[in-house]
């Protein structure tokens, strides 16, 4: 039996590690922190709940990826409940936008942006929906060997025989050479600011530059599933690490990997900080591409030593966590909200804020309740001032938090008042937290179809997370898990159990509402 050993407990590890572990596998899971989740987990300060990063979590929809991992892992139901609206928009001129996750959403999206938007709206439903066909069909996009093409060959002919009209247009295959803003030509100014604001969510980059499918499929998330999480975000992760220790997965917290030890170019152990050595035949690094490069040393394959020094493609998250008097919450007040300011902050001019309903008692203090606010940041600023000036890295640490909550008080006003609690999180501290290099978070721009790492860096030795295939959010994260365990089980001759898993029919989404 291979002993196959995963590092980093994110949503990517444990979907990997359950399904293998399901699967009749020896695995090992090795976490650095005390919880799960990573950058989608939820951690305790003075008596609050706080999501590290991730905060919106999507694709609970009946057949939806979601479900796809619940089936895979023997997980009979999800701590979620249904959040509608996904959120609401908040443009520079002053009017809102909710993005309601039903059919109320075309009424909505013509008030704001007027009847000749629907045709920019029903290209971007009709893509997402062959994109995330693609995405839970075919887990071993793109192809990495010639089994994997064949493979991939034959599923793409019984997938053009199931709607032969929408997969054989050949706008679909156009667009995966074409970014979003070739589909926005003639539109109104303020639908492009919308749409640059909800890409940088979800494609981490805007419509000029995000490929026209992933931008599609970015753009559909409030139509995906968007649910709140019971507790935090970190209940999906612990949910997953529970169905791995019932089908005999061996989990250790506090366990940061120092070292993959390679011979003959595949790995034999995983070393780790406090001494320990973990046998290994498999390897799965739920980890960044530079963090893998540093376990690896001078083991690292070719296009892993071909890194720049830290990564110039992409970007850092700035976070302020908050809690706050819930009496200056309106009642029904919507969880999440994007504000959209017509001068930049710092890098962008776009806020996030995530809100706990007030029902969810176990999140904080008695009448108060957590609020977690996040934007873009571009990482070098900041580690250059971490080491050269640590006065003025504090100063623009306050300085982005106080113009946050400022801009976040256009959707709550009152916010700075109803304060109980302020603190703010730069790359620095998403390093320290959640190991990744340079705090470098949301994977790589969503620029390209065909560029993606694919997920087997070298025989027995694999990744998986934000950096591979469909890409960033819990959803997309957690396909890329199944697509993983799928190639592992295929190469080891134990894909038929996962393949039956894969094609199944839709079934009801497993959530407690």
């Amino acid at each position: 039996m291979k002993r196959v050993v995963v590092i980093g407990a994110g949503v990517g590890g444990l979907t990997t590690a359950s399904v293998l572990a399901r699967a009749g596998l020896d695995v090992t899971l090795l976490e650095a922190h005390v919880y799960p989740g990573g950058c989608a987990g939820t951690f305790y300060h003075k008596k609050y709940k706080f999501d590290a990063g991730a905060t919106l979590a999507g694709g609970f929809y009946p057949g939806g990826p979601m479900d796809r991992v619940a089936q895979a892992v023997g997980i009979q139901e999800w701590p979620v409940h249904a959040s509608n609206p996904a959120m609401v928009v908040h443009l520079p001129c002053g009017r809102s936008i909710t993005r309601w996750t039903d059919e109320r959403r075309h009424e909505e999206r013509r008030r704001a942006f007027g009847e000749k938007s629907d045709c920019f709206w029903r290209w971007q439903e009709d893509r997402a929906d062959a994109l995330w066909d693609l995405a839970m069909r075919f887990p071993q996009w793109p192809p990495q060997s010639p089994s994997q093409a064949a493979s991939l060959a034959g599923h793409g002919l019984s997938w053009l025989a199931g709607n032969p009209l929408q997969r054989l247009n050949p706008s679909l295959w156009r667009d995966a050479f074409r970014p979003v803003s070739s589909k926005l030509c003639g539109a109104s100014e303020e639908l492009r600011v919308f749409v640059d604001a909800q890409l940088l969510i979800a494609a981490q980059t805007t419509s000029q530059y995000a490929n026209a499918l992933y931008g599609a499929s970015a753009l559909d998330l409030p139509r995906r599933g968007v649910v709140h999480v019971e507790g935090g975000i970190g209940g999906i992760s612990l949910a997953l690490a529970n169905a791995f220790r019932s089908h005999g997965g061996n989990l250790h917290y506090k366990q940061e990997v120092s070292r993959i030890v390679m011979e003959n170019g595949r790995p034999v152990a995983v070393e780790t900080k406090r001494g320990q050595s973990f046998p290994a035949d498999l390897v799965v690094a739920n980890q960044p591409p530079w963090n893998i490069a540093s376990m690896l040393g001078d083991s690292a394959p070719g296009k892993l030593k071909k890194l720049p020094p830290r990564p110039e493609d992409g970007w850092g998250a700035f976070m302020v966590y908050m809690g706050l008097d819930a009496s200056a919450i309106p009642e029904d007040f919507p969880l999440h909200h994007q504000v959209i300011l017509r001068e930049p902050m710092g890098e962008t001019n776009t806020v996030f804020l995530s809100l706990c309903p007030k029902w969810d008692r176990t999140r904080g203090p008695k009448g108060f309740v957590p609020l977690t606010l996040s934007t873009h940041t571009e990482l070098a600023p900041w580690w250059d001032l971490h080491s050269s000036d640590p006065e003025a890295y504090e100063a623009r640490k306050n300085l982005y938090a106080d113009k946050m909550i400022e801009a976040a008080s256009y959707a709550l006003p009152n916010l700075r008042e109803a304060a109980d609690l302020i603190l703010p999180g730069t790359p620095i501290t998403f390093r320290r937290f959640t190991r990744r290099a340079w705090g470098w978070v949301g994977g790589f721009p969503q620029t390209n179809l065909f560029t993606a790492w694919g997920p087997r860096l070298a025989p027995d030795l694999w990744m998986v997370g934000d950096s591979i295939f469909p890409g960033q959010s819990t959803a997309a994260v957690a396909m890329g898990g199944m697509r993983v365990a799928y190639g592992i089980l295929g190469q080891l001759g134990h894909s038929t159990k996962l393949s039956s898993i894969l094609e199944a029919p839709p079934t009801e989404c497993r959530r407690s509402s």
